[in-house]
């Protein structure tokens, strides 16, 4: 709002200064996970870093509603290439297994305690100048900047010059996503039946066509089509996108209610989620190296069942300290999986993998949210019929739990039915030996 009135801009407009942000990070993550593979990790975090600084001091001093608009698609792009380098230069740093699970949880704790700064900050700076949400991001990318330089460890891809990067593979990818996340972004206001939504969708299927052509003919792909033979990459890549969407889902909601309805401003709202972020932060760790113990799955399992216990309770429209705990378990458990047997040189694939399903399914899961409440929401709104509409909403933030549950089970029935098969068929080869033991002329020889 402080944005819009500072710069005249309709609302229509307004949410594009959000919406930019999640079009360049979803539309640019795959590209920006495969040059990190392809370039060297260090190379793409450096470089995407300078570009983020650049962008926000752009956007500290933006005059015009359209160039800030701008600016956060360059913002969400340096996401996603900065994004998938980080996290592929975590999992390349440590052996699969205790280790890196530790660090992954780590990784889960410091996004969930970047997430309550940047509500609690923003919120502070918002009641100074909208201006200082943006320029601040510079100096801390800028310190991020010289450690990287001083402390990450160039990796050998950076001297493979015959690595390529699939620039055919690449745009298509690229067109498809963007494609994709505008018409999600765009259909509630559109319409999802509309001729616009409709025919974006459509290019966007035949661009994701086109993509499959070309990286069955390339000699280099982008996506080398075989790690998606992986049911456990498969089944966490579907979780990320449905746990994001229901957790992006149940933010907005909250945020609406608290703000609209009860009146409270950015910092008190911000404070808020304090409470559910810093129980994340607590948990997510000790996840990750309970996940060395007993497995990801079990631990997935857990989480989604509070995911989905907590989002009955917010039924009534209140906080729910159970989510919480559900995200803290889900979120490190689901990274560990989308990652796991994954060679080196693809690990800033699996990353822009794991990105764009957390990316696109918060888009889809808060379109489909939006579309809902305004659906319910009368222009001569009430309180009652606003809460409504906001539970109205909430049906669908615990549908898309529901699914990540129904996931969850999938995927131990399936690891379940191979353990099984796979003691069969160690049975069946001891068999043999134990037969020959037997006998005692054989134990003689």
């Amino acid at each position: 709002p402080s944005i819009g009135s500072a710069l005249n801009l309709p609302e229509g407009q307004l949410q594009w200064i959000v919406s930019a942000f999640v079009l360049g990070y979803g539309g640019f993550l795959l590209f920006g996970g495969r040059s990190a593979d392809v370039f060297g990790r260090k190379r793409v975090l450096v470089w995407g870093l300078v570009a983020l600084i650049a962008a926000s001091v752009l956007g500290a001093v933006a005059t015009d509603g359209t160039l800030l608009i701008a600016v956060r698609f360059i913002k969400g792009m340096t996401a996603a290439f900065t994004a998938p380098a980080a996290l592929s230069i975590l999992t390349t740093s440590f052996a699969e297994g205790q280790r890196r699970n530790r660090a992954l949880g780590v990784y889960a704790a410091a996004a969930a305690a970047g997430f309550t700064f940047g509500l609690v900050i923003g919120g502070v700076l918002t009641q100074l100048s909208w201006r200082y949400t943006f320029a601040v991001v510079a100096p801390v990318a800028l310190v991020l900047l010289l450690a990287a330089l001083r402390v990450v460890r160039p990796d050998q891809l950076e001297r493979q010059s015959s690595r390529r990067l699939d620039v055919a593979g690449a745009l298509t990818v690229t067109g498809a996503f963007l494609v994709f996340v505008w018409a999600i972004v765009e259909a509630p206001s559109t319409g999802w039946t509309s001729v616009r939504t409709l025919g974006a969708l459509s290019v966007a299927a035949v661009l994701v066509a086109l993509f499959m052509f070309v990286e069955h003919t390339v000699q280099q792909p982008l996506v080398r089509l075989g790690i998606l033979r992986s049911g456990l990459l498969i089944r966490a890549n579907v979780g990320s996108l449905l746990l994001f969407g229901s957790a992006t889902a149940l933010n907005f909601i909250t945020t609406l209610y608290l703000q609209d309805l009860l009146g409270w401003g950015p910092l008190k709202t911000g404070l808020a989620f304090t409470a559910s972020s810093l129980v994340t932060a607590a948990i997510a760790p000790r996840a990750g190296a309970l996940a060395t113990r007993i497995g990801t799955t079990p631990i997935l399992l857990a989480g989604t069942v509070a995911l989905v216990g907590s989002s009955v309770v917010f039924l009534d429209i209140g906080l729910s300290s159970n989510y919480a705990v559900g995200f803290g378990l889900a979120y490190p458990a689901l990274n560990i999986q989308a990652l796991s047997g994954v060679r080196d040189e693809e690990q800033g694939l699996a990353s822009g993998l794991v990105g764009s399903s957390f990316q696109i399914g918060g888009a889809i899961v808060l379109s489909i949210t939006t579309a809902t409440i305004l659906a319910r929401t009368p222009a001569d709104a009430t309180p009652a019929a606003s809460v409504h509409a906001f539970t109205a909403g909430v049906y669908v933030s615990l549908a898309s739990a529901c699914l990540l549950v129904a996931t969850a089970v999938g995927g131990w029935c399936s690891e379940r039915r191979r353990a099984v098969v796979h003691n069969a068929d160690q049975r069946r080869s001891a068999a043999p030996c134990a037969e020959i033991a037997a006998d005692p002329l054989d134990i003689a020889a």
